[in-house]
């Protein structure tokens, strides 16, 4: 185990990903998670140490994390002070993870430090360690996440204001590349949950009406927040406005929420027949959805089903698969000609054999499967996958073992959801082998 190694786990999800490791923690293979930590395994250790701290058996869990503290692997450290701090060590947890210069630290340790003293109580420290890095938007997000709740509301506005003010003449002075460009966003957040929703609204609206912003998620955040406080009269002006594109699925929402989904449904509709660009297409398709009206829904979405742009034919099939009607779906997907399946060969194929398999239809989907290139990306996983759908266990594994480009941590996701973790962890080979025969190596 090296940093190196460490470093690609983190990056690509390497080695052991998510879907593995939840597994094992869903089926309470704390032990095996252990194991696979010993052979390098950081998300396993980083899981290990988790549910190990909920038994309350921290030292086990700071020995775990060892290995890679005494490497000098950031997440570790990290995770070892989080389980000093679950342990009630709360000088021992600061003391071991506080950086030798907070002012020269990476913005990364700034904000792991901010929310370790957060956890142990001491916001304001956690603020003083923050405020040198508040140009950056997401650290500026961080002010203001790890803050809620802690009644520090007037200063974390007190910080935000200055940043807003700046977003705010950044346009006229077309200063596109302003990283604080959301700080009206959180201003408005911050007065939101501070009651005083009015001013929140008032300064929002008047920013958006003179143009004084720079990105599209403060008219998300805009309407966001009408839509929370129920403001409807402003949301309509925002939702048939000169900014409909972003306002006016909320505004549609709003009016469903309240018993009004003719009305949502009728000014939806005439801002689709109005519209070259398809951009309210899906907001209605999404409202006769949940109405149950499905076909009507599929026949919005038609018209878009060959475009290179704002092509809604995946995320009907979603809906319909989600709705359990994986004929129609597939139905839809086999009217594209050859020129859209040779565009989209690995997605159209997959998603067909996936469909198949939805609808009960195994043998169709293997026999499909087995008239496509065996080079065809996502082909070994998902055959292997109506396999073990059709309870032909061993024959999915013998197929996901023996394909070269399969991940090693599929056959072991297979394994352990069908009893046999031991056998999975066992058959895992070591992070570095892992890594060599990445393509994200």
């Amino acid at each position: 185990m090296n940093l190196d190694d460490l470093e690609w786990q983190s990056r690509g999800l390497g080695g052991y990903p998510p879907v593995l490791v939840d597994l094992l923690v869903e089926q309470g293979h704390i032990e095996l998670l252990v194991r696979a930590a010993s052979k390098g395994a950081w998300s396993c250790a980083s899981a290990a140490a988790r549910e190990l701290c909920k038994m309350a058996e921290y030292e086990r869990a700071l020995g775990v994390l060892e290995p890679f503290v005494e490497l000098g692997w950031k997440p570790a450290c990290r995770a070892a002070a989080d389980v000093e701090l679950q342990a009630g060590r709360v000088q021992q947890a600061l003391d071991g993870f506080r950086p030798d210069d907070v002012g020269s630290a990476s913005e990364h340790v700034c904000r792991d430090f901010a929310e370790l003293l957060v956890k142990a109580g001491r916001v304001d420290e956690a603020i003083t360690v923050l405020i040198p890095h508040l140009d950056r938007t997401w650290m500026l997000s961080v002010l203001v996440k790890l803050t809620e709740g802690q009644n520090r509301d007037k200063r974390v506005l007190e910080l935000v204001a200055p940043k807003a003010e700046r977003a705010r003449s950044a346009r006229g002075e077309e200063r596109w590349n302003l990283d604080a460009s959301n700080a009206q966003d959180l201003q408005a957040q911050v007065l939101e949950r501070a009651g005083r929703v009015d001013e929140a609204v008032r300064i929002l609206r008047a920013d958006i009406a003179a143009g004084r912003f720079l990105v599209q998620n403060t008219l998300i955040a805009y309407a966001e927040l009408l839509q929370r406080n129920g403001r409807m009269d402003e949301l309509r002006e925002l939702g048939v406005g000169e900014h409909a594109h972003v306002g006016l699925p909320y505004y549609a929402k709003a009016l469903e929420d309240r018993g009004r989904a003719d009305e949502a449904e009728s000014v939806l509709r005439r801002f689709v027949a109005a519209d070259e660009w398809d951009r309210y297409r899906w907001p209605l398709i999404e409202l006769l959805a949940r109405q149950g009206r499905m076909d009507e829904a599929v026949e919005v979405g038609r018209p878009t089903f060959d475009h290179h742009d704002a092509c809604l034919l995946e995320s009907v099939i979603h809906l319909l698969a989600e709705a359990g009607r994986f004929d129609d779906a597939l139905a839809i997907l086999d009217e594209r000609d050859a020129e859209y399946i040779d565009e989209h060969a690995s997605w159209f194929h997959t998603t067909r054999i996936g469909l198949l398999g939805e609808a009960g239809r195994y043998e169709e989907a293997l026999a499909y499967a087995g008239m496509l290139p065996t080079d065809l990306y996502g082909l070994t996983s998902s055959t292997a996958w109506i396999l073990e759908q059709s309870g032909r266990v061993e024959e999915a594994l013998g197929l996901l073992r023996a394909d070269a480009e399969a991940e090693a941590w599929e056959a072991a996701a297979l394994l352990v959801r069908h009893g046999r973790a031991d056998e999975a962890i066992e058959g895992m080979p070591p992070i570095a082998d892992l890594r060599a025969a990445s393509r994200w190596g």
